[in-house]
Formats: C-alpha cells, structure tokens, sequence
C-alpha cells in the first residue's frame, strides 16, 4: 500500500505542477456554468445541477483521455517503466497509483462547481437527495472512464494514440444504447448493460441503484485487471 501511495502522490504533484491540470479545471468550470445557467433559464432542457451533471457524461469521456494519456505511454517511451517494474514493485501497485492519482485529478475538476450548488441553496431551497446522487453518479462514471484511458495508456508507447483510443472506446461505449432499436431479443438488454451513459440516468434523477452502483465497480475492476495484463505482458516481450 506504501509503494501504491508513494506513486499516487508522485502523479499528482507531477501533474499538478503543469499548467495542462488547471487548464482542464477551468475548461470544465466554465462549461458546467454554461448548462447550468441554461438549464435554469429554461434555453435547454434538464434541471438545476442535472443542468451541468448530463452533459459532464461527455465532457469526461473525452477530458478522461487526457487526464490518463501520458501515465503510462510517457512511461514507456522514456524507458522509465521497465525501470519502474524491475524496482520491488508489484504491477498492481504501479496501475492503482497510478489510478488513484487519476481520481484525485478528477475529483479536483468537480470542486469548483460546488458553488454552483451553493448559489442554489443560497436563492432556493434544492432537494439536496439528487444533487449527491447526481455527484456520487459522475464520479463513478469518471472512474469507468478515468479505468478506459489508463488502459489505453498501456498499450501504446504514444499519448496521442493512447489518448485516441479511449475517446474513440468511451465514445462507442456511451452511444451504443441507441443501437438498441436496430436489434431485437436478448441483444437489446445486452446492449442497455454494456452502456456506460445508460447506467448513469437514475443517478442524474436522483435514484442511487445498487445495479448502476456495481456496475462501475465490476467495469473499472476489470478494465483495471487488464491494464495490469498489459504490464505484465512487457516482462515476457
């Protein structure tokens, strides 16, 4: 757990000393003051914070990407991470520091729209239910996606293919439940479940499903399982 933190923290402050991290948050703040002053005007459908929390769903699909790039495609075209997993270092430990500095990222974009939600509760009296649920929802849908990108990372030694490869999963994986009126039977439920956009609805209405719930558990695991694959495969290459 030691060496899984001593990375985590070596990400972060990594990425925090560029300038790209606070790019990304103020990118993210403006555009969640844009849907959220649009909701409330009544110019685009939705309400209050589900103003800003649908549209995050493809905001993070594609900044998701961008957060995970360089984590483990810079690694490998430094040379570094053969040096990384020859240190008594298990591959495991490498991917969740590596993933916890990504989350800690994330989690730091959604900071500044709390007072989004202040400005709420200081005009109005919002049920503050769907607002968590709202919250807890995109968190877990940037851990799924935040899981896609470092998987991605691992497989190329370039950012920019790394970085295109998870957009271009993310994107399919978020609009592949509206292939679910060109098929019939058993293949449209498939379809509905693999959907990473559908499970998180009942969130933006305020519903926490336990179903949803693990469903981005069991998907950032296994995406997680794959990335430790990846390096474990570089040993035998």
């Amino acid at each position: 757990m030691r060496n899984t933190l001593a990375i985590a923290w070596k990400e972060a402050k990594t990425y925090f000393a560029s300038p790209m991290a606070y790019i990304i948050i103020a990118v993210y703040a403006g555009l969640a003051a844009y849907y959220f002053v649009t909701s409330i005007s009544g110019v685009l459908p939705g309400a209050t914070v589900r103003g800003f929390l649908i549209p995050s769903t493809l905001i993070f699909a594609l900044l998701s990407p961008i957060i995970t790039m360089r984590m483990l495609a810079e690694e490998q075209k430094l040379g570094t991470l053969e040096l990384l997993m020859t240190a008594p270092i298990r591959d495991y430990e490498i991917v969740l520091g590596k993933f916890i500095a990504a989350m800690a990222t994330l989690i730091s974009i959604l900071i500044p729209t709390i007072y989004l939600v202040l400005l709420l509760m200081w005009f109005g009296t919002p049920d503050i239910g769907p607002i968590l649920s709202g919250y807890l929802g995109i968190i877990l849908f940037g851990m799924a996606a935040l899981s896609v990108g470092l998987f991605a990372s691992s497989l190329s030694a370039n950012q920019i293919v790394a970085a295109s490869l998870a957009v271009g999963i993310l994107l399919m994986l978020s609009v592949i439940d509206l292939a679910s009126t060109y098929v019939g039977g058993i293949f449209v439920e498939l379809v509905l479940q693999i959907s990473i956009t559908r499970h998180f609805e009942d969130f933006a209405r305020g519903v926490v499903d336990t179903h949803d719930v693990v469903f981005y558990i069991i998907f950032t695991a296994f995406l997680l399982f794959l990335t430790v694959r990846s390096l474990e495969s570089r040993r035998w290459r």
